[in-house]
């Protein structure tokens, strides 16, 4: 992968989608970084974008899915949105960007982006030459408490399993429970999963049901085969609980923990549809991280 490819796939996605007038200021808002522009130049260009491009999801389709995914393994566009890929575009068009210029102008749009303006520079980091050097910038984006930060930075991209050491690893597995973001999206979660990282999650787990509070349904990806005897017993207790999601989660955990007979034996006699569904589907063998897609209340039509 070349950021000139990369830059390539989303000017071939932004030509399709864009209105003529749109892909014209772009046109020529790329034109300009490419010839050099000053760091409050440059930023303004992105900032502007939402004036310019159409508002609305990327909405890539299956083919258009797969090809990302090629050209960076692991990088999924499909929640991208228009002025994502547009903001995107524009910083790949820099001539610059394996040089400390760019990193300085880069730096300069952190510091005055928006909220809009910072997820698309977050999504944008995998793409650039060396992106390792932009390690601490992730780590900055994975521990912010807004959502929408956090996963521009975690969710949808190879970067953070592929740069973090262990213990930034876990900071960010634990945030997203935090913050209620979708661990399922984050790239690579099934092979790092650590004991270290299962005692921390059922630390959580015994403080939010100290508090009578409810344990977050991903908490259970977290888990795998760690945790031992202790996992083992959280697991049962939440399966035993009222929370459908949770208890849909638990089984899955189960599963995933390798406890398939026990898992046979409490869907035989369960009660709740959807759970005993769940419970079904871990037996066929569904234990992946992507096995929790059916349980994000974000994802109206789960594939």
């Amino acid at each position: 992968m070349t950021a000139s490819t990369v830059r390539e796939f989303l000017g071939t996605l932004l030509r399709e989608r864009e209105p003529a007038a749109a892909w014209t200021w772009l046109g020529g808002a790329a034109a300009e970084i490419e010839r050099g522009v000053d760091p409050v130049r440059f930023g303004g260009l992105l900032s502007l974008v939402s004036r310019y491009s159409r508002r609305g999801p990327l909405a890539p389709t299956a083919a258009e899915r797969a090809r990302a995914d090629e050209l960076l393994r692991g990088w999924n566009p499909e929640r991208w949105t228009l002025f994502e890929a547009a903001r995107a575009w524009l910083v790949l068009a820099r001539r610059d960007l394996d040089r400390t210029s760019a990193v300085d102008a880069l730096e300069e749009c952190y510091a005055y982006a928006d909220v809009g303006e910072l997820c698309a520079l977050y999504k944008t980091i995998p793409f650039l030459p060396g992106a390792a050097r932009f390690t601490w910038r992730i780590g900055e984006g994975c521990r912010s408490s807004m959502r929408a930060v956090y996963e521009a930075a975690a969710c949808d991209s190879p970067f953070a399993a592929s740069q973090f050491d262990d213990l930034a690893w876990r900071q960010l597995v634990i945030k997203a429970l935090f913050v209620e973001a979708p661990l399922w999206r984050v790239h690579g979660l099934d092979g790092r999963l650590s004991e270290e990282l299962a005692r921390m999650a059922l630390d959580l787990c015994d403080e939010r049901r100290s508090a009578h509070r409810p344990v977050q349904h991903e908490l259970w990806l977290v888990l795998g085969k760690h945790g031992g005897a202790r996992a083992l017993q959280a697991i049962e207790a939440e399966l035993v609980g009222t929370n459908a999601r949770g208890r849909r989660a638990a089984a899955i955990a189960l599963a995933r923990a390798g406890k398939l007979q026990r898992l046979s034996e409490l869907a035989a006699k369960e009660a709740d549809p959807a759970v005993r569904a769940t419970m079904e589907s871990a037996l066929r063998g569904e234990l992946s991280q992507l096995a929790f897609r059916v349980l994000d209340p974000s994802e109206a039509k789960p594939s």
